[in-house]
């Protein structure tokens, strides 16, 4: 009897050694009672250990960061369906949120561990129509690389990650160059789950102000169409009013630096070199939340949540109608004549805010000796402010049937296959009459900008000719679900163009020149032979001083002038057809 009792408790004790342990669910961030946020490595411990425990969640890993780490995909679907191309099938909508692009900034890791925990254990309702998605760090490099030091403005938490990626990128203006791992592995996820709504969850950096949470939509004239007006009168006030009623006040990004804001300021404009930027170039409506860093880290993380939670609200109360003005959207741009690259603050038109802030006063620095500027937190008001966030064209172009590259610029081409973009290739050497464009005149920036001197204030020269193309140049329509990315990035003039991001600065080097003694009596009898020439020749002589004192000059330019001078030299390499 007493062997049998021996062999019985051993079995029992096996039986719990091989058991796992229960995992409690409970954030790094709630066991700090609220100042700390959680590791790289305890946030994807948390999320596989909540997929393990719910059939509604799924983690993977997707794709390469500069970090050597993978990104990981976390995805929460109350019918426990995965594969993006079913649930679109299945008629859901799909928000994406995206934390950690700048870890120091980690209100969004920790709410949305919160987030997702909360809604598979019953705490929030499970969205019917709405599958949530999020990518839990994003710059994982720079969450490695913790410290508590480096966010000098910041209260809270205790320690963070590094606002530069592994290679010192900082993620949120690297949309469009692709330069590193991190921002290919993210088109790759974008374009897999195409969703319906962005979040990027972050930390301001700016003027003091009561309020603990604010917004930044994406700009709704930019948007366009019916899915600006959506975002503008219906989304954000719809937030803006679930928030209030919640006890969170909220207002728009307070986008002033060591100025009041109740001097008024202005929308900030996401270009697409910004995440909610990239993402309208698909329709999506963006959103970036801005929490206030004068604000304890708690209280920030708590509002981070409650804002989620209101837009989880919004996707299932508006879901049709967002999925049907994305579908407009996109029929609308292909009717389109003419296509907005740039864009200014319209003076003409405001919204009034009645603005929570601070009294600040100027006062002498005991530092520099000179004027600063200093909030009084003991002084709270509500003044009515000036809020300019309309915005009216200033630069279009007609939207091309058709651009062609020519197949020897391969870096431009996989970015473009990185982002789905259609394209079929030349199946002969054929000659088409296309539009092209001469780089006139354009500057550049004298320091370094994220591994770049962009380029700005490009001036172009148009003509219309035929071009002999290769066989396998590729041929790229416009009218698909890419139209506005391809605007945005084939026209060298827009702010973040390929052009402007220097993907094509080859062909501002002349490559071909002239030996001067040689090209005297060559550049003698092309003028003797040409008497316009000649005389727009002894024109510039005359009214041009510095091109009168310099022979180099003169000769130069009557080089580029002649038939010798080298075509590819400023001319744009990618062609229209009108």
């Amino acid at each position: 009897m007493r062997l049998l009792l021996i062999v019985f408790i051993l079995i029992v004790s096996c039986k719990n050694l091989n058991k796992e342990p229960t995992y409690d669910f409970e954030t790094h961030f709630e066991k700090s009672k609220g100042l700390e946020t959680a590791t790289y490595n305890q946030t994807i411990e948390f999320y596989s250990h909540l997929a393990n425990a719910y059939s509604e969640i799924s983690i993977q890993a997707i794709g390469e960061t500069d970090s050597g780490e993978p990104l990981h995909l976390v995805t929460l679907n109350k019918n426990t369906v995965f594969d993006f191309s079913e649930i679109r099938k299945n008629n859901k909508r799909i928000l994406l949120i995206n934390n950690g692009i700048h870890p120091g900034e980690s209100d969004g890791i920790d709410a949305t561990m919160m987030l997702f925990r909360d809604i598979v254990q019953g705490k929030i309702e499970v969205p019917n129509n709405t599958v949530l998605v999020t990518i839990p760090i994003y710059n994982v490099g720079g969450s490695l690389n913790r410290n508590s030091t480096t966010r000098t403005n910041q209260n809270g938490p205790k320690e963070y990650g590094f606002r530069g990626n592994a290679r010192n990128y900082d993620l949120n203006r690297d949309f469009i160059k692709c330069d590193t791992k991190n921002a290919r592995t993210f088109a790759k996820i974008f374009h897999e789950i195409k969703p319906d709504i962005f979040i990027d969850n972050h930390v301001s950096n700016g003027a003091d102000y009561q309020y603990t949470l604010t917004h930044l939509f994406t700009q709704h004239n930019k948007l366009g169409g019916d899915l600006g007006h959506y975002i503008h009168t219906e989304m954000m006030p719809k937030l803006e009013d679930k928030l209030t009623q919640k006890k969170w006040d909220v207002t728009p990004y307070v986008n002033v630096f060591n100025s009041v804001p109740e001097k008024g300021f202005f929308q900030f404009m996401d270009y697409p070199r910004y995440s909610t930027g990239y993402t309208t170039l698909f329709n999506c409506l963006g959103m970036m939340v801005e929490t206030h860093m004068l604000k304890p880290y708690k209280q920030r993380v708590e509002g981070t949540y409650e804002l989620m939670k209101s837009m989880i609200e919004i996707t299932e109360e508006d879901g049709k109608t967002i999925s049907g003005i994305r579908r407009q959207a996109l029929n609308d741009l292909y009717s389109n004549k003419t296509y907005t690259l740039n864009w200014e603050i319209d003076t003409t038109k405001f919204t009034t805010l009645n603005f929570k802030g601070f009294e600040a006063d100027k006062m002498k620095s005991e530092i520099t000796g000179l004027e600063r500027l200093k909030y009084d937190t003991t002084k709270p008001f509500i003044k009515t402010v000036k809020y300019q966030n309309y915005f009216k064209p200033s630069l279009h172009i007609e939207i091309p049937t058709a651009y062609i590259i020519p197949k020897g610029w391969h870096n431009i081409i996989d970015l473009l296959k990185l982002n789905q973009v259609e394209m079929t290739t030349l199946k002969k050497d054929t000659i088409i009459t296309v539009e092209r464009y001469k780089i006139q005149s354009f500057e550049t920036r004298k320091s370094a900008y994220e591994g770049h001197y962009p380029h700005y204030n490009t001036i172009l020269k148009t003509d219309v000719l035929d071009i002999a193309f290769n066989k396998g140049d590729l041929l790229i329509y416009t009218k698909q679900n890419a139209i506005r990315y391809l605007l945005e990035t084939l026209e060298p003039h827009a702010p973040d163009s390929f052009f402007n991001w220097n993907f094509l600065d080859s062909i501002l080097q002349q490559k071909e020149g002239f030996s001067p003694y040689v090209w005297e009596d060559k550049a003698l009898e092309l003028l003797n032979n040409n008497p316009k020439l000649k005389e727009e020749f002894e024109y510039r002589k005359k009214d041009l001083t510095e091109f009168n004192n310099n022979w180099y000059l003169q000769l130069d330019w009557l080089h580029k002038q002649s038939k010798y001078y080298e075509q590819a030299h400023l001319q744009y390499p990618i062609y229209r057809i009108k």
